[in-house]
Parts: structure tokens; C-alpha cells; sequence
């Protein structure tokens, strides 16, 4: 590949240039790729505009240039950018946007005489006085009626400075709410990319394997389970399940389906087992959907943005009123006019949208994807919070600390035949399981069990060698599944309560043997339990589906105020509901699929690191890193924004009041107050975006 160094600091970092129209930007893209996997590049950036490659190495400097000079073309593939390639895009367009839109109108200020000037003010007023026209039409009292009004009076009274003004901020400001549409999306479309990661495949000879899902082929068959992500569009050709569609149609209800039906990757098989043949391995497609679904829907947005445009709204009779109120007693048209242009409503709509956005991005960077500015609000004025045990206040990989055979199997053969089940299934005890079987050796094949059917919040339960074999709760086990005890097996099983969850193993009604699992509190669960008090939560409540000892002893250790032991998933909820019904506000954490329905009640909820696709789906903030210290964070960084928001109204209220009365009384002219106005609108603006609001909110390391 020829190329042209173009800066060289015989250190560490080189940038050379192609040339326009070498490469595509997808080629960008796909060379990108390719010299981040050498071990001697650090830092590599591609732009396809001018064909620049920027790179920061280690080593000697002649080993890079011949791993540029060997670069053939089929080693530039095209691939679509990564996430976070798509995020930076993102932020360079905006930042040229913007940069545009400054350098232009000062360049026509100062350079271009006024006939110009003013056909450029007219050009780009035109949007909004078309708008304004409609308001007025349409008999509505709103910011788009104040800003053409402004804009129609000024230029009619020949104050071009002011008009010029008042255009350019409104256009800057839809730069800036384009651009916090755009990072919203983002945000979310990273939360639930991280949902796919591996697939089950059934092979032609009927065996099923786990691979990585970028090995996903057309033609595969794809074995989705209760929980699970559909991750591709497909056809069922075996199974019926019921599919959660949410992510595509917006509608919370499951759809049931079955062999020959279409379905579509991102959404959600809630109940069920299916085969499908995979049609399409395009992630677009999921993508668009989830934007469609975004750009339609209210949710994303904040209840303090809603509620700022409403205020925005509201306060424009006022302007008007104040704008008339001043020419009847001054019949001053100058004084009139530099109250008009006093807008506090565009200040309001500007400046908290871009605090929210900026809390989400403060939210992103310390790995904690938050889907929509309203639940930061939600969590920031949260009064309880409540949380499942496995996984959750417990540490996210419990171990089996015993397995004791209570009948004909050994205990090896016990752990070996539970592990067979359990290896389906995303829970954190199913993987103690597998991975106790795993660490031994006791390995085992596919076709030892027939199709296995997961019962929420119970167990699991399939044909094993002809009888029906179930594994889980005291609750499935016992009483549902009518499994006897003898009193010797009911000591040896009281006698691991105390200390242990223990699940239970049954084949054709008979108790096999139990699995005991050591579940310890997290590290840092009390004290987070105990911050948590502190910054404003005044109740905690755990529950769980394990036994009352092992709640007893976990709400104990961490000092939580109630718990409720042996719960069902829809008496989760029902609490959740119960809680709500009083009036207080709820947070839920969880991990699992059996805590979805209570993650789906709570007025906002959270979702941990490992947990299962339909809790991530469902959950309306996902933490990246396995810690409850981010609990903390989160708190923190939303009551922070809530803070930003309300100082930005006083400030807002103060400053435009103080430049509207100074206008009034004659001390500055329109273009004055409209200057002041508009400047004091773009600080508090840049001010609610920076970094340095969150600055005494510590990036807590997991190392520490």
C-alpha cells in the first residue's frame, strides 16, 4: 500500500495519508480492525475522507512502516463500525455542526455587508416563522409563536443585530437536542447489543453445541429457550413458544408461535422452546427497530424534560403579557421589544435536556447504561429499594459447597446428572452447578435427557431414562411435585438449612439427593446498603426464593429492614405493587428471570452484570461491572442532575428577569438584552453539559 507520512515524532506516534477517495468509510473501518490486532499498534484511528491513518505504537518505527507498505487490498475488508466507533462519529458530526454554525454567522457579521446578511437572517428565520404561523393558526399560545413573534418584530422594527440573534440561537439549540436524541439512542442500542454473546446450534446429527454468536451462519438451526434472546430473524421449524415482541411492535404482551412463524432477532422467548432456522444475520435490522421504537415513544425522555417544556410553554403568556403590559404604559416600541426577546423558555428547553443527557453520559462512562433520562429521575427520588438475594446482594457466582446422594445415584452421578439440566439455563446457581461438574470432570452427553422444561421461580424438569426427573425449589420439588421425605433424609436436609440453599433432585417421585449452595454476601453489599440510607432511601427490603434460614441469616449480616423468603415471581411483583400502592417509590434489582415481573412493576429498576437476557430486556438500567458500589453511583449522579436542573431554573429565572428589566427601563436597547439573553442561555447551556458537575463523584475501581 503507498502512503505519504505526513507527521512523524520518531517516538511512538505516525500519521500517514493515502489519499481521497482511496478507501470507503466502511474500509476505514475494516482497516482499522485489521492494525488494532498488531501487538506493536496501541492506538490506531482511520478517516476515509482524506485517507488518514493516525497510529501510536511500541517498537521500532521501520516494523510499522512495513506492516503498512504490506497491506494489499484484500486485507481492507468492509465492516460496519463498532458501537463506540458510531458514538465518536457521532460526537465529531455534532462538534462540526457547531462549529459550522459559529464560524458562519461570524463571518457574515463581520465580513459580509447587510443586504447579505439580511437575506441569510431571512433564509434561515423562514422555519420558524412558518411554524409560528401555524401556532397562530391553530390559536396556540407556545415557543414557537414567542420565537417567530420575536423574530417578526425585530425585523420589522429594523433591529437586525437582535433578529440575527435570536436565529442563530434557535438553530444552535436544535443542533444540540439532534444531538441528545442521537447519544440516546446510543445508549441504548450498547445495552442491548451486550445481550448476545453466545447461541446453542443443533447440529444435522440432532447433537447441540455452544458457540460464539459472530459464528452464527444463514441455514443454522438456533436453540432458543425460556428467557433467552431470538438472535437473528428466523423461521420455527420446531417448538412453540410464547415471544415477547416488544423491542419490535412496542407491545408488552407475548405473542404465541410456532413451526413455520417468523421471528425476529432481539425479541424474547418468555415461555417456551423453539428450533429456528436462521433467514437473516443482520443486526440492522434489530437496531432499527429499537430507533423506530425510541423516535415514537415518550419514555426515553425525563419527567423534569417533559415538565421543563410544559414550564417553557406555559410561561409564554407571561411574555406576551409583559411584552403589551410595557408599550400600553411606556408606548415605548423599543422597551416593548427588549422585553419580547427576553425568552425564559428557551433557556428552560435548551439547558435541561443537555443536563440529562450529560448525567446519562456520565452514567455511560462509568459502565452503567441507562435506557432514557426518565429513570435517572426515577431513582434520584426513589424512597425504597428492593432487591433479590442470588446473584444480587450475594456474590454473582455462588459454588456448590456440597452434594449428597439420598438415594441410588452416587454423589458424583447426582452433580453430573444436575449439571445435564441446569447447563441451559442463565441463572447464577444453574452455573454453580455446571460449573462444580465442570471443575471434576463429570461430563456428560446431550441425548441423556429428553426436552427440558423450565418452570419460573421453581426448577427445572424433563424424562430422564423414561421417568420424569426434576431439580429445584423445596416449593417444586416437595410440594408441587408431591416428592416424599423419610425422616432420615428430613435431618440430613435441616441440618444443611442452616447454612445452605439447597436444591433438590427427584426422579419419578423419589428424592435422589440434594445440592447445597454456599451463597456469601457480596464484599461490598452492607456497606452500599448503608450509603444507600444515607443519601435519602429509607427502606430496604430483599427478597428471595430461598428457604427462611438462609434469608434469616443474609438480612442479618446486612442489616436490611424486611425480607420475605420462598417467594414466587408474582408475589415479587405483587410486592412491588403493594409497596407502590402506599405511595412510596421503588426501585427493583435483580438478575434472574424469575425476578422480570418485579423488575417490570418497580418505578424504575436495575439490572446486574451477569444476568439473564429477559432481565437486561426488562430492566431500565443495566450495570456493566459486577459490583453494588454502581447502586451508589447512580444515586448519586442522578440527585446530581435533579440539583443542575434546579439551579439552572433559578438561574434562568434571575438573570432573564434582571435583563428584562433593565430593557424595560431603558438602560440597555433590544440588541443588548437579546446579546445578554442568548449569551447567559449558551453558558448555562455549556455549563450543564460539563464533566466537572460530577466531578466529586468518584469512578470507583474494582480493584480498590
Amino acid at each position: 500500500m503507498k502512503f505519504k507520512i505526513v507527521y512523524d515524532n520518531d517516538v511512538d506516534t505516525l500519521r500517514v495519508r493515502l489519499g481521497k477517495n482511496v478507501i470507503s468509510r466502511e474500509q476505514s473501518y475494516g482497516l482499522s480492525q485489521f492494525l488494532s490486532k498488531k501487538d506493536c499498534i496501541q492506538t490506531v484511528k482511520v478517516s476515509s475522507i482524506n485517507g488518514s491513518i493516525f497510529l501510536k505504537y511500541i517498537g521500532d518505527k521501520k516494523n510499522i512502516l512495513k506492516i503498512l507498505a504490506n497491506i494489499t487490498r484484500s486485507d481492507i475488508k468492509e465492516v460496519k463500525p463498532t458501537n463506540d466507533e458510531v458514538i465518536t462519529e457521532t460526537n465529531n458530526r455534532y462538534i462540526n455542526k457547531i462549529l459550522r454554525k459559529i464560524g458562519t454567522r461570524y463571518f457574515f457579521k463581520f465580513f459580509m455587508p447587510l443586504p447579505i446578511r439580511l437575506v441569510r437572517i431571512l433564509y434561515e428565520a423562514a422555519p420558524y416563522l412558518a411554524s409560528g404561523f401555524d401556532s397562530l393558526r391553530h390559536l396556540r399560545l407556545d415557543v414557537d409563536l414567542l420565537d417567530a413573534t420575536s423574530i417578526f418584530v425585530t425585523l420589522t422594527q429594523g433591529m437586525y443585530a437582535p433578529a440575527g440573534s435570536i436565529v442563530f440561537l434557535l438553530g444552535l439549540s436544535e443542533i444540540l437536542e439532534e444531538y441528545t436524541i442521537e447519544k440516546t439512542k446510543h445508549s441504548l442500542e450498547k445495552s442491548l447489543m451486550l445481550n448476545i454473546n453466545k447461541v446453542w446450534v443443533e447440529t444435522e446429527t440432532g447433537e447441540e453445541i455452544q458457540i460464539p454468536f459472530t459464528e452464527l451462519k444463514e441455514k443454522d438451526h438456533v436453540v432458543v429457550r425460556t428467557g433467552t434472546i431470538i438472535p437473528a430473524d428466523g423461521i420455527i421449524v420446531k417448538g412453540i413458544a410464547e415471544i415477547n415482541e416488544s423491542t419490535m411492535t412496542g407491545e408488552s404482551l407475548a405473542v404465541s408461535k410456532s413451526e413455520g412463524n417468523a421471528v425476529f432477532a432481539g425479541t424474547i422467548v418468555e415461555d417456551g422452546n423453539i428450533t429456528i432456522e436462521v433467514e437473516a444475520l443482520n443486526e440492522d435490522t434489530r437496531i432499527n427497530q429499537i430507533i423506530d421504537l425510541i423516535e415514537s415513544s415518550e419514555e426515553v425522555k425525563a419527567g423534569v424534560q417533559s415538565k421543563a417544556e410544559r414550564l417553557a410553554d406555559s410561561i409564554v403568556p407571561w411574555n406576551f403579557g409583559v411584552t403589551a403590559l410595557t408599550y400600553l404604559l411606556t408606548r415605548n416600541a423599543t422597551k416593548a421589544i427588549a422585553a419580547l426577546t427576553v425568552d425564559y423558555s428557551c433557556a428552560i428547553k435548551l439547558a435541561t435536556p443537555i443536563t440529562v443527557i450529560s448525567a446519562m453520559r456520565e452514567a455511560s462512562e462509568r459502565e452503567i447504561v441507562v435506557k432514557g433520562g426518565r429513570y435517572l429521575e426515577a431513582f434520584a427520588t426513589a424512597d425504597t429499594i428492593i432487591f433479590d438475594k442470588t446473584g444480587t446482594l450475594t456474590k454473582s457466582a455462588p459454588h456448590v459447597a456440597k452434594y449428597i446422594s439420598l438415594g441410588s445415584l452416587s454423589d458424583d452421578e447426582l452433580l453430573r446428572q444436575a449439571a445435564c439440566l441446569e447447563e441451559h439455563f442463565p441463572h447464577s446457581v444453574a452455573t454453580a452447578i455446571v460449573n462444580k461438574a465442570k471443575e471434576l470432570n463429570l461430563t456428560h452427553a446431550e441425548e441423556l435427557h429428553s426436552e427440558v422444561e423450565y418452570i419460573v421461580a421453581h426448577g427445572i424438569a424433563t424424562t430422564l431414562f423414561g421417568k420424569r426427573t426434576v431439580l429445584g425449589s423445596r416449593h417444586f420439588v416437595i410440594e408441587d411435585e408431591k416428592v416424599e421425605i423419610s425422616e432420615e433424609h428430613k435431618h440430613i436436609i435441616e441440618e444443611n438449612m442452616e447454612k445452605y440453599s439447597v436444591i433438590y433432585f427427584a426422579i419419578d417421585g423419589k428424592l435422589e439427593g440434594i445440592i447445597c449452595i454456599d451463597d456469601p454476601p457480596r464484599p461490598e453489599a452492607k456497606e452500599v446498603l448503608k450509603e444507600l440510607k444515607s443519601l435519602g432511601i429509607k427502606e430496604i427490603i430483599m427478597l428471595t426464593g430461598d428457604s427462611e434460614n438462609a434469608a434469616k441469616t443474609i438480612a442479618g449480616e446486612l442489616g436490611i429492614d424486611h425480607y420475605r423468603s420462598q417467594v414466587l415471581p408474582e408475589d415479587k411483583s405483587s410486592v412491588v405493587e403493594e409497596i407502590k400502592a402506599t405511595g412510596k417509590k421503588v426501585i427493583m434489582v435483580g438478575d434472574g428471570i424469575n425476578d422480570s415481573p418485579a423488575l417490570s412493576a418497580a418505578d424504575v429498576s436495575v439490572a446486574m452484570k451477569d444476568s439473564s437476557d429477559l432481565a437486561r430486556e426488562v430492566a431500565d438500567i443495566t450495570l456493566l461491572r459486577p459490583t453494588l458500589e454502581d447502586l451508589v453511583t447512580i444515586r448519586l449522579l442522578s440527585q446530581n442532575m435533579l440539583d443542575l436542573i434546579n439551579r439552572n431554573y433559578r438561574y434562568i429565572v434571575v438573570l432573564n428577569t434582571l435583563f428584562m428589566s433593565l430593557g424595560i427601563m431603558g438602560f440597555i436597547t433590544p440588541a443588548i438584552t437579546s446579546v445578554l439573553h442568548n449569551g447567559s442561555t449558551m453558558l448555562l447551556s455549556y455549563d450543564s453539559s460539563s464533566s466537572k458537575n460530577y466531578a466529586n463523584i468518584p469512578k470507583i475501581s474494582l480493584e480498590s
